[in-house]
């Protein structure tokens, strides 16, 4: 039966059975279409759809997801490893993959069904492109016109560089920029649009600066020379300008490199602008997955459902995408032997579905604490204002109900250095809720997660040694066999002496140091 009362009408049916074939996919992507825009109100950037082999699934993933990719070994071992736990059955595939790019690029899976076919596109076609194109900060730091033409560009670069300086000569770089990618984003500065243009006049201009000219705070560094200390400034007062020359302290250590590491020929420095591009391209990702996927998983569920509403699938296929929607959904018990935290699927569709409810049917303890939407009668609107305007963090603080928290059963653990026993200190009481809410909020803080390490000094007047710092919280300093594999890798692109200091946020003091040798 149709929701409207009628039969649902065989005719009218988008498709019968799993098979799928291209007029199916141009009917089902119609049908979608109109829902998402004109019921749901999204606002997408023009779509691509590509129907893939699971062989080439995999190659996207060992591709870190890009349509276009630079060779690099490490894909191929990431190819490796995921094709044998898929041909022994130990790991599935998504369904889909999604590229924030426009047109946006949806890869679907030829093994799947006419249903997940329709699922996929709902999810991924409409609503991680929605979200793409409306979140602020994919709109502030990524350039989706721009990424396919720099991408080519970068294929294209590495490609030619391994020609004129040998494959182990690239890889080195790229080896070195690769372990620094997760700090070599600019986190507060907005990064300059990618422009294909722009990046080969940019390339030229670099290589000509390079041959004709050499920045003098650089130049006694090629020859060992000490600068010698200018008239009438002590030591500390040079040490300073130097400092400001440079820019320090910097967070972007790959940006720092490319712009300053003293040996780096022309062809290297572009090897490290690529990955740091690339790098930044991800960032807003990072920050959003919560509310990305709860955006995409709430989209395919509104419209899967509106599709049966109307009679356009059948009830066998409606349960087949619900089968698949509550196994995406499915959060484990923190007992559970599948338990790996909060699902970001569960709880990010959840809110969603939640905020729907508080809009079209609150409660008290909602008008009290979400006087601004309770009953508003508009739930794809101020769901459409949350997607765009907030990140996982922002989203959790600001709209994470009390009836949510006892769904999910949140409390909160004191967990304090040094004792012998956990205190639980937030329940489900008024303060509670509010410092449950707070606490999960600092959970999707990626300054919480990724350490704090900046660029501090150069010793310009001594070895050239680069000094980093690591601001430590809560006492959690960095695993050490890790922090020197990195160094090394830094030290690869710097080619002198590193030392990483880890420095107390509260009272300033030196922890602990790493220091790796000069690569001369």
């Amino acid at each position: 039966m149709a929701a409207d009362g009628g039969i649902a009408n065989p005719d009218r049916l988008l498709f019968e059975g799993p098979e799928w074939d291209f007029e199916k996919l141009r009917r089902v992507y119609g049908a979608i279409e109109e829902i998402a825009l004109g019921e749901l109100g999204l606002d997408v950037y023009p779509n691509q759809i590509e129907v893939i082999t699971s062989e080439q699934m995999l190659d996207a993933y060992a591709s870190i997801g890009l349509p276009l990719m630079y060779r690099h070994w490490s894909f191929g071992k990431r190819f490796a490893r995921e094709e044998a736990l898929y041909r022994h059955g130990l790991q599935g595939l998504a369904y889909e993959i999604v590229i924030n790019s426009s047109p946006c690029i949806s890869y679907i899976m030829e093994e799947n069904s006419m249903t997940m076919q329709a699922l996929v596109i709902a999810h991924a076609a409409f609503g991680h492109n929605h979200f793409f194109k409306n979140n602020y900060l994919f709109r502030q730091w990524t350039d989706a016109t721009g990424i396919l033409d720099y991408l080519t560009f970068a294929r294209d670069f590495v490609a030619h560089a391994e020609e004129s300086h040998g494959v182990e000569a690239v890889e080195r770089v790229v080896d070195a920029a690769h372990a620094l990618m997760n700090h070599g984003v600019h986190r507060y500065d907005r990064p300059a649009k990618l422009n294909l243009e722009e990046e080969r006049k940019r390339q030229e201009e670099r290589r000509q600066h390079f041959e004709s000219s050499y920045d003098d705070i650089w130049r006694t560094a090629l020859i060992g020379d000490k600068r010698e200390e200018e008239p009438g400034q002590d030591k500390e007062k040079q040490r300073a300008e130097v400092r400001r020359r440079l820019g320090l302290p910097e967070e972007n250590l790959l940006y720092f490199l490319e712009k300053r590491a003293p040996r780096l020929e022309p062809w290297q420095r572009e090897l490290v602008r690529i990955v740091r591009h690339i790098s930044q391209y991800f960032y807003p990702q990072k920050q959003t997955r919560l509310l990305n996927e709860g955006c995409a998983t709430f989209v395919h569920y509104e419209i899967m459902t509106r599709l049966h509403e109307k009679g356009l699938i059948t009830d066998g296929s409606f349960l087949e995408a619900l089968h698949s929607h509550t196994s995406v959904v499915f959060q484990p018990d923190f007992d559970d032997r599948r338990y790996n935290g909060i699902n970001p699927y569960a709880l990010g569709f959840a809110m969603m579905r939640d905020i729907k409810r508080i809009c079209l049917e609150p409660e008290d303890e909602d008008r009290e604490w979400f006087p601004e939407i309770a009953g508003n009668g508009d739930p794809y609107g101020t769901l459409r204002h949350a997607w765009a305007n907030y990140r996982d963090e922002s989203f959790v603080l600001q709209y994470l109900s009390p009836h949510l928290m006892r769904k999910f059963r949140l409390f909160k653990v004191l967990d304090e250095e040094g004792a012998d026993t956990l205190v639980v200190d937030a329940i489900h009481d008024e303060r509670g809720y509010r410092e449950i809410r707070r606490a999960l909020a600092r959970h999707y803080d990626l300054a919480r997660h990724d350490p704090d390490i900046q660029i501090r000094d150069v010793d310009l007047q001594g070895d050239r040694c680069l000094v980093l710092s690591h601001v430590v919280h809560d006492g959690v300093l960095l695993d050490e066999p890790s922090a020197k594999a990195v160094l090394e890798q830094l030290a690869e692109l710097w080619r002198y002496s590193i030392r990483l200091e880890e420095i107390d946020a509260a009272s300033e003091h030196v922890i602990k140091a790493h220091e790796v040798p000069a690569r001369l």
